[in-house]
């Protein structure tokens, strides 16, 4: 099993990132919806969009986490979720989501959502969003939207989540 390299995006990043989303999903729409979040103030935050390595330093993996708002309170939105074809299931994209939670845990961040595979995101501690009261704008599988406290000694708010306008939901 390789033992993956995670770091915040760089400026000199962003080109390789938005070609990982293109390679990893079958339309443009996530690849715009990153890039539309790194230009959002209000959704970006410095130092949670990480990158896994390859070993030449090539990233191969990203896991993007932006604010988004349950209740009115602040939270995470772990989203897009992307790695180069010829790099998956080789733990490259889970190296990366770690990072990321454990950078936001740092932060002093707490209440993390994700829409995905309820299959895969629990390895990380997700469960069912429901389980805390907190739901989607949109209609979904109850188990496909998920949420997670990064401080289990913090209460969570409940609610609907309101993401950031790149989403366009």
């Amino acid at each position: 099993m390789t033992t993956w390299t995670t770091r915040t995006e760089t400026a000199d990043d962003i080109t390789a990132i938005r070609d990982i989303v293109l390679a990893a999903f079958p339309t443009p729409q996530e690849a715009d919806i990153v890039d539309a979040l790194r230009a959002d103030p209000e959704a970006w935050i410095a130092g949670l969009s990480m990158v896994a390595t390859a070993p030449d330093g090539t990233p191969v993996g990203h896991a993007l986490l932006t604010r988004c708002h349950v209740d009115g309170r602040p939270a995470l939105a772990l989203a897009p979720c992307a790695v180069l074809p010829s790099f998956q299931r080789t733990g490259a994209g889970s190296a990366a989501i770690r990072a990321g939670l454990d950078a936001a845990r740092d932060m002093g961040e707490n209440l993390v959502v994700v829409l995905g595979h309820a299959d895969y995101y629990p390895r990380f501690g997700f469960t069912r969003a429901s389980r805390f009261g907190i739901r989607a704008p949109f209609e979904v599988p109850d188990e496909a939207m998920m949420a997670m406290a990064l401080d289990e000694a913090r209460d969570l708010p409940a609610g609907t989540i309101r993401y950031p306008a790149a989403f366009g939901v």
